[in-house]
């Protein structure tokens, strides 16, 4: 059924499939060029509305309906001269949303939007180990669930202010925010380079909560020096 296919990719972007059911989906994913495609377009679409919306907070709404949408739309004797493929709705209809929220609604920034870390350069500098190394891969590849437990046996040995920032970011990633602006809030205590990075990181963590009054008071904390002062002044700006 199409719309069981659509819950499907919905919860692996939520990373709510057990493993061995993970592991099956992406193995149809490189076998199965049709269905990459629709999971790629499906992706996008949800991108997009959760960067003008609460996309989380719709998402049980959006399960609850769809089986109703299937029925009244795609029911196979109402579709004998033209067969639309579900997701081609999808698309529309997210259109239609989003143009709506552009014109009426000026929304507030998104945390996709300034979601762009550095890469982290772990490995360049004397003996590492393997584990540092690893977690530097995954962060580099964007597969922060990986990294984590990677960082977390390097800080059990290595507490540098640098592996502890990259730690949070995955952390953060990962939606493990309180976790994240835990280790934020002991980088911002001490005086290394990353101090300022790691309170533009806890802004950022209050923007994925869409709290924006407390983004907007740790953003006016960072000083004009800060190497990427540029993104902390638009961020304000759209804030206000």
């Amino acid at each position: 059924m199409k719309e069981e296919k659509y819950i499907l990719f919905d919860q692996y972007l939520q990373g709510e499939l057990t493993d061995e059911a993970r592991l099956d989906f992406e193995k149809k994913l490189s076998e199965n060029h049709e269905l990459a495609s629709e999971f790629e377009t499906f992706k996008e679409v949800q991108i997009q509305l959760e960067t003008k919306f609460d996309f989380a907070a719709d998402r049980d709404a959006f399960t609850a309906n769809l089986k109703t949408i299937s029925k009244e739309h795609f029911e196979p004797e109402k579709t004998k001269v033209i067969s639309i493929k579900p997701w081609m709705y999808m698309i529309a209809a997210s259109v239609v949303l989003l143009l709506g929220l552009f014109l009426f609604n000026p929304s507030k920034p998104g945390f996709e939007e300034y979601n762009q870390y550095e890469n982290a350069y772990l490995t360049e500098r004397g003996t590492v180990s393997e584990n540092l190394k690893q977690a530097e891969t995954a962060f580099n590849a964007k597969d922060y669930k990986a990294a984590i437990p990677f960082f977390e046996t390097v800080l059990k040995e290595n507490k540098s202010a640098e592996i502890q920032y990259f730690y949070g970011v995955s952390l953060l990633e990962d939606n493990q925010i309180q976790k994240a602006e835990t280790v934020f809030n002991e980088i911002k205590s001490g005086n290394s380079i990353y101090k300022n990075k790691a309170i533009y990181a806890l802004a950022l963590a209050k923007l994925k909560q869409k709290d924006y009054q407390s983004c907007k008071e740790i953003l006016l904390t960072i000083p004009s020096d800060y190497e990427h002062y540029d993104k902390v002044h638009e961020l304000l700006d759209k804030l206000d």
